[in-house]
Formats: C-alpha cells, sequence, structure tokens
C-alpha cells in the first residue's frame, strides 16, 4: 500500500493556534509580576471615634483659629493675608495667648485650628498649611517638656514598646497641655 499525502489545492495554509492562548497567559502572569504598581499614600491622620447621638457643646469664637487658603493659594488666618513662614507664628501665639488678649484662645485645651479650602487650591499648599499646625503644636509641646524638637519628634516616631514609661508620661503631659485639635472644614465650592 502506497499513501499519498492529500494536497490542500486551495493554497492556504493552516497556522496552528492552540498554544496562543497559553502564550498570552504567560505574557500576562509576567507582566503582573514584574510591574509595580504605584501606592499613593495620603495624609496620616487619626479621626476620632464615631459617637452616635453625642451632643456637641458650643464653641467660642475665639477659640477658633480659621484659616483658609483660597483658589489662588493664599493663606488668610482670620481674616488677614499671611505668608506660610508666618503661620507657624501665628498658630503658636494663638494657642498659647501669653497676653491673655480677648481675640486669642481662652487656654491651649480650648484653642482649636481649623483649616478651610477651595476646590481650586493646590494639594501641595493644603499639606504644608497642614504640616506647619502639626509643627506649630508640636513645637509647643518640646517646649512644654524642656526638650528640643527633634527629640520630641524621636520620642514621638518611636514605637510606645520602646519607650520608657517615664517618657510615656512625659508624652501624654505634652499632649495634655497641649491638644492637638485640628478641624479640616470643607472646601468651599467655586462659584461662576
Amino acid at each position: 500500500m502506497i499513501f499519498t499525502k492529500k494536497v490542500n489545492r486551495k493554497g492556504s495554509a493552516e497556522v496552528n493556534a492552540s498554544s496562543m492562548a497559553d502564550i498570552a497567559f504567560l505574557l500576562l502572569i509576567f507582566f503582573l509580576v514584574t510591574t509595580t504598581i504605584a501606592s499613593d499614600k495620603g495624609l496620616s491622620m487619626r479621626l476620632p471615634p464615631y459617637l452616635p447621638d453625642q451632643p456637641t457643646a458650643p464653641v467660642k469664637d475665639r477659640n477658633v483659629l480659621n484659616i483658609l487658603v483660597n483658589s489662588q493659594n493664599q493663606l488668610l488666618a482670620d481674616e488677614q493675608l499671611i505668608d506660610l513662614q508666618s503661620l507657624k507664628n501665628k498658630i503658636k501665639e494663638f494657642i498659647v495667648n501669653a497676653s491673655q488678649s480677648e481675640k486669642l484662645s481662652e487656654n491651649p485645651q480650648k484653642a482649636i485650628v481649623s483649616v478651610k479650602t477651595d476646590r481650586g487650591t493646590n494639594y501641595a499648599i493644603y499639606v504644608n498649611v497642614l504640616d506647619e499646625v502639626k509643627r506649630s503644636y508640636h513645637e509647643l509641646r518640646a517646649v512644654f517638656l524642656g526638650i528640643s524638637l527633634e527629640e520630641y519628634l524621636d520620642m514621638v516616631n518611636t514605637t510606645p514598646e520602646n519607650l520608657s514609661k517615664e517618657q510615656k508620661n512625659k508624652l501624654e503631659q505634652a499632649q495634655q497641655a497641649y491638644p492637638m485639635q485640628i478641624s479640616e472644614a470643607e472646601p468651599s465650592s467655586v462659584e461662576k
């Protein structure tokens, strides 16, 4: 018996595509494994726990320092134009109120710093303002403890397990003397 090969006379050659799905799957796995996905980090802030049906105590206007960052990235502290470099001193003066002015807070425990932005505010400016507010509190706490800002920040950034009992007590006293009360108000919508 002689076997003859049947020749396709139409002239089209068939391509074996059975392994194409396997190759595509391997490429997909390769790109998933080798690609790094950028994870954007937000601002690290601890929110107070939600307590339903908790009455809010009225806050006197003098105990709130209103900071507004408008859509042109200008800073207003209590409706006065101020630059970022002067903001920290303004906040510290408001919180401490060493002169016992009627326009500044009654005491550090009642002082609230309210930060409000417009929708057109640059995000970097907003973050810089929040940094200055936090830096003001950290500096006040460091002075209260009689240590440098760097020493204070080292204590704050150390895990609680690595702090001595004395350091924990100092941190707690500083936080009670100058509680960090920051209010972030909703951004204003820009009217056209």
